[in-house]
């Protein structure tokens, strides 16, 4: 059967065509320009932490010149104070960059240093001691040092600015159509750490403790090349073959590193023992689609996966749709804060896309406690009156000499609301330390 249309019906159903092309056309540009918008938010902000990044660093290279010319334990303390202040602000705004695929250790360690080891210093003063003419000359080479990285950050801000760097990469493009991704501006001040002073003095980021031998490779036994790629794929859930390029790592946990060739998923297995140390795959993370306990269960079979037994999830911490779940060592009940992994979790199907181990690694070992500890009650007595105790435990915290002290700890509750976890001694009751938590939509951070 043949169906005719006539004139006007083809006319009208041309108007339909052309009136629904015209209203798909119109919901496509106004979802682009939606998109832009969103981008150019993010950008905005991006660039907003660049430029804090830059101004903090600014400010601890003036404030490390003011320590050169102070000899005042007073004075020296209130500017250790500023540093502690402007570096915790430096790693704020580095925290909120799309950087966090790469490993930035250098740089975090100055920021952790920096302030920490001008508080060392300060208390030396105050205790009536002189600095010496090393301490000196390293506060002077921090000065330096942190002078050029200030100096590089305002260069990329300005970079960023103009265009000549991006924040994310461009789908369609040839990689030389393209402005270099603001990571590589990242990267280049990264290996320029090679005159960065070797600070040894009582702080929990002394070089001393940060280089200290990892006592689960210590003894372990070497294993090849061949054994050590097994683990990596094994750990990434990937065929052999696609790990196509390795390299050695040095240091006090030598590795084999092994990534694909684009670098977007690495991962190092320690040559003594074959230890996974650290893996990362930095593919993006559009949403986030899975719970948050769903994502906390995918990192716990993840470790039994490895066969890492006995761990207990502490806190984590959301960023750009990537939930980081912290894991300490349980001994019997007693939470070995030491013992620390981590495990990352991708939001929107549940892949694992890193673990870092080498907390566990460096610190993990069989302990023997005193079994002449005061009462639970005891030492609850110790805790200030302003705060309510919600529950307690026993814990191993690490001390800023590079020791560890077996404590009660105890979770608390100022008049505020704010929770807040205090740590007495489990054999002497005095006070070791105090954190205030911080807790939001995004988990749970300690300060």
């Amino acid at each position: 059967m043949l169906l005719s249309i006539t004139k006007r019906g083809l006319i009208k159903l041309s108007l339909i065509s052309f009136a629904a092309v015209t209203a798909l056309s119109v919901k496509n540009i106004m979802l682009m320009k939606r998109a832009e918008s969103a981008q150019r938010a993010v950008n905005n902000s991006y660039t907003a932490a660049v430029e804090e990044l830059a101004g903090s660093c600014e400010d601890i290279t003036n404030v490390l010149e003011k320590q050169l010319y102070s000899g005042s334990g007073q004075v020296q303390q209130a500017l250790a104070a500023d540093l502690c202040r402007e570096a915790s602000a430096a790693k704020s705004a580095l925290s909120r960059l799309p950087v966090g695929q790469l490993d930035l250790e250098n740089t975090n360690k100055f920021l952790s240093q920096v302030g920490n080891y001008s508080m060392s210093l300060s208390k030396k003063l105050q205790n009536g001691e002189k600095l010496t003419a090393e301490e000196y000359s390293s506060i002077s080479r921090l000065c330096s040092f942190s002078k050029l990285l200030s100096d590089r950050l305002w260069e990329l801000e300005g970079e960023v600015a103009c265009g000549e760097l991006c924040f994310e990469r461009a789908e369609g493009f040839m990689a030389d159509e393209e402005p270099p991704h603001v990571t590589e501006g990242f990267t280049d001040f990264e290996s320029s750490f090679d005159d960065y002073p070797k600070l040894i003095y009582d702080g929990p980021f002394s070089d001393n403790i940060l280089e200290q031998t990892p006592r689960m490779t210590e003894n372990a036994e070497e294993v090849s090349r061949e054994y050590c790629l097994q683990r990596a794929a094994m750990a990434l859930d990937i065929n052999l073959s696609d790990l196509t390029q390795s390299s050695e790592v040095k240091g006090k946990m030598p590795a084999w590193r092994f990534s694909d060739n684009d670098g977007g998923v690495f991962c190092e297995v320690t040559k003594n023992g074959g230890y996974i140390s650290y893996f990362l795959n930095m593919r993006n993370v559009d949403a986030s689609k899975i719970a948050k306990d769903t994502a906390v269960e995918k990192a716990e079979e993840y470790l039994d996966h490895l066969g890492i037994l006995s761990m207990e999830m502490t806190y984590y911490e959301i960023q750009n749709n990537v939930m980081t779940v912290n894991f300490c060592y349980s001994d019997l009940g007693k939470r070995i804060y030491p013992d620390l992994v981590k495990v990352s979790v991708a939001m929107d199907n549940g892949d694992i896309l890193g673990y870092d181990a080498r907390g566990f690694l460096t610190n993990h070992h069989k302990r023997e406690y005193n079994d002449k500890l005061c009462s639970v009650l005891r030492a609850k007595e110790e805790v200030s009156p302003k705060l309510s105790v919600i529950s307690s435990r026993t814990a191993v915290i690490p001390t800023d000499g590079g020791g560890e002290v077996l404590c009660y700890e105890y979770t608390c509750r100022a008049g505020n609301g704010r929770k807040v976890l205090v740590y007495i001694n489990a054999v002497t009751a005095k006070e070791e330390q105090v954190l205030l938590l911080e807790e939001n939509e995004n988990g749970t951070l300690t300060i």
